[in-house]
């Protein structure tokens, strides 16, 4: 078996990274060569044996070697019942968006053609746009979809990356928004609020979701939760990070054992309770150098079944250091990969 490039795998294998980053990362066929030290007419071979093999559909359908391995180790690592690890294709900034959002439709994709379940709770955050983003128009009109957190911020502005009303768009299913601020002005608001008929209803929807994907922040001013106008002006999120919290999860804040933080905020959270949702299918879908420490966190917490990520955050996670992983695999209702 001829071994190029990366050195990673077999033929197929080789055609399927160059397929890869042909029809994912739009790379053109040139590039690819140089990128594997190959002929531009082996380049095209490449790419041309991959749709014969069938191994192109709307999506690349071969994970390599390399990651099946990362995949396994991790389930391992963290108890998990399904991993997706999508090769690298090349991005540069702080988070991999295009690689984790082909990644990510094509596990919600499956998810909807299989029926895995009537209602699948969704999170907010760039990742999780980044899915629906790269998700093709389909019928999911036996699905619905619910927003596990409020919707809204400070100023009752829409939180930019929140992803129900495009999932609405492109697949025909009802789609509930949680049309609430995140954090409450105060506990007496967040119950009148949480008393009103139609978050009641959330609630509901909430308490019924068989899946749910689930975004992981930083702790980081910079990040999607510091950016997103939901905390009191005179509060910094350092402060909490100094507390001790490395992840945050549905608004609320973990340390690096999967333990939750206490902070001012958790009297007024308006969000499922990512505790509850144990024994359910529940995917975290992050990645990026800056989300390694919140993924190991969060994943420590026992609530995941599942996890999307890319190549480069997966090695991370193999060798990260720190508190040892759950000993029992959370299962739950998790499905397959």
């Amino acid at each position: 078996m001829a071994r190029h490039g990366n050195g990673d795998g077999s033929e197929t294998e080789l055609a399927a990274r160059a397929a890869w980053l042909h029809y994912v990362g739009g790379m053109t066929q040139s590039a690819i060569a140089k990128r594997f030290g190959i002929p531009t007419t082996r380049a095209h071979r490449l790419i041309a044996r991959a749709a014969k093999n069938g191994l192109i559909r709307v999506f690349v359908d071969a994970p390599l070697a390399g990651c099946i391995a990362l995949e396994e180790q991790l389930k391992q690592r963290f108890g998990l019942a399904a991993c997706t690890v999508a090769p690298d294709i090349g991005e540069t900034g702080p988070m991999p968006l295009r690689t984790l959002g082909r990644a990510g439709a094509t596990l919600l994709m499956a998810l909807i053609e299989q029926r895995r379940g009537a209602v699948i709770g969704m999170g907010h955050g760039e990742t999780m746009a980044s899915m629906v983003e790269m998700l093709p128009a389909l019928d999911a009109r036996h699905v619905r979809f619910v927003s596990l957190l409020g919707g809204l911020t400070r100023k009752f502005a829409a939180n930019p990356y929140d992803v129900i009303h495009k999932l609405a768009e492109k697949t025909g299913a009802e789609a509930f928004l949680t049309p609430a601020p995140l954090f409450a002005n105060t506990q007496e608001d967040r119950t009148v609020l949480l008393s009103q008929a139609g978050l009641a209803e959330i609630g509901r929807l909430w308490g019924e979701a068989e899946v749910c994907i689930l975004g992981v922040g930083a702790v980081d001013p910079d990040g999607s939760i510091g950016r997103a106008n939901v905390f009191d002006p005179e509060d910094s999120l350092r402060e909490i990070r100094a507390a001790g919290a490395r992840a945050e999860v549905l608004g609320r804040f973990l340390d690096a054992e999967g333990q939750q933080i206490s902070t001012r905020y958790d009297g007024r959270l308006i969000a499922a309770d990512i505790f509850g949702l144990r024994g359910r299918a529940v995917y975290a879908f992050a990645g990026g150098p800056g989300k390694v420490t919140p993924l190991a966190a969060a994943l420590r917490s026992g609530v995941f079944t599942g996890l999307i990520t890319d190549e480069a955050t997966a090695r991370s996670l193999v060798t990260f250091v720190g508190t040892a992983a759950p000993s029992t695999p959370n299962h739950g209702a998790g499905g397959q990969k």
